[in-house]
């Protein structure tokens, strides 16, 4: 089977065809300005390693799909004879609320579902909908799944997706913690247990997805007891732009005192804090490394913060688990920053966790960086959620 497997923003639109069978990616790409000026369709064709750059205008996500099925059976670039090779589509879908715990094959009733949650994820779920709604326009009768980033995350008891809120707000507005990277956390869970050579249901795991967005969440014995994001991506460590939790009365505080409105003071938490904010240098973690290099003490503050909070979570997880097999670092920072691996667990030693300096050097490579005695393992597993949002497409379609 061949699994299109799309992610659609409000502007924008990736894509991988993989082939479940020969477990490779065919072919990938990005979609631009979808209804602006200036559209392009940037296509790489995997198996005879061809790139192409399509500009024409894209209205709409329908036109985007339609660009992008075009690309994929051209004669020239593309990777299939028809759209007919396509066997589903999967779907990445920020939020399902407390209605998703697993992917879904679209239906109406899923869609339904999947507009009630809106109010939960304004800014993602509406261009998640358009994708899917594209999909089926453009290719009508091919099975249409939804993978939830959300999904994972549902099996956390009610003492730790609670807020302390008076509970008849938690039944009107469903304000919970939901959690997100929850595709990212579960693929890397399972290839931990891989790795270890063991059944993911006997394992006590933490699983550390860093990038610009990071989030941690402890996974025992399968399923996703905690994790740092709460009811929005903006809870949890220090992230590049985003300032991870602090005192609620800050916001307030900040509202009265900088004349912010609510939507100011959002945009302010999640554009303008975090490492960035910090630093006053960049979110991208690379340009604070070399800036504090170079002696800019705000830039190392900002570091020191983010290895300080992630290092508090993995604490914090092993105590909410009564243990910990492995720890797993994944995403953008947690895959090739060797010296954040080093600082994170420095000082856990007393958990048993211990890495190979020489080991952990490495950057971009599925490894256990542990020492030979260490009793608690670290392992850097490369994420790929692509591959695991086309599984669960297959898993369902299939079953």
């Amino acid at each position: 089977m061949k699994v299109l497997v799309i992610n659609a923003g409000s502007s924008s639109l990736k894509y991988q065809l993989i082939d479940m069978d020969a477990a490779a990616v065919l072919a990938k790409g990005l979609c631009e300005r979808i209804g602006i000026y200036g559209s392009n369709l940037q296509h790489k064709n995997l198996v005879k390693t061809i790139s192409v750059k399509v500009e024409q205008q894209m209205n709409d996500h329908a036109d985007a799909i339609r660009m992008v099925v075009n690309a994929l059976i051209n004669p020239d670039h593309g990777v299939i004879a028809s759209m007919d090779e396509i066997g589903a589509v999967g779907h990445r879908v920020v939020h399902g609320g407390e209605y998703f715990a697993d992917s879904f094959i679209i239906d109406g009733k899923v869609k339904e579902a999947l507009k009630k949650c809106i109010p939960l994820a304004p800014l993602h779920n509406p261009p998640n909908i358009t994708g899917i709604e594209a999909c089926e326009k453009i290719m009508p009768g091919i099975p249409q799944v939804a993978v939830f980033d959300t999904a994972f995350h549902q099996t956390m008891p009610p003492e730790a997706y609670m807020y302390a809120l008076p509970y008849g707000l938690y039944e009107k507005y469903k304000i919970r913690k939901y959690g997100f990277h929850g595709t990212s956390h579960k693929y890397v869970a399972g290839e931990a247990a891989k790795m270890l050579g063991r059944p993911l249901e006997e394992l006590k795991l933490i699983t550390c997805h860093l990038g610009n967005g990071s989030s941690v969440a402890a996974v025992k014995y399968g399923k996703c007891v905690d994790t740092s994001m709460g009811f929005t991506p903006l809870d949890g460590v220090v992230m590049g732009t985003r300032s991870g939790s602090m005192d609620p009365a800050v916001v307030t505080f900040l509202m009265e005192s900088e004349h912010m409105n609510p939507t100011e003071m959002n945009t302010f938490m999640n554009k303008k804090c975090g490492v960035l904010g910090v630093s006053g240098v960049s979110s991208d973690f690379r340009d604070l490394t070399t800036a504090a290099q170079d002696g800019n003490e705000h830039a190392q503050l900002a570091l020191d913060m983010f290895y300080y909070s992630v290092k508090k979570y993995i604490g914090a997880y092993a105590a909410v688990m009564g243990g910990v097999d492995a720890v797993v670092f994944t995403a953008g920072v947690g895959e090739n920053d060797a010296p954040a691996r080093a600082r994170i667990i420095e000082g856990l030693e007393f958990m048993g966790i211990k890495a190979d300096p020489e080991k952990n050097a490495k950057r971009g490579v599925q490894i256990d960086v542990s020492t030979e005695d260490a009793a608690v393992k670290t392992l850097v597993i490369p994420t790929n959620e692509e591959l695991m949002i086309a599984l669960d497409t297959k898993r369902l379609v299939e079953g």
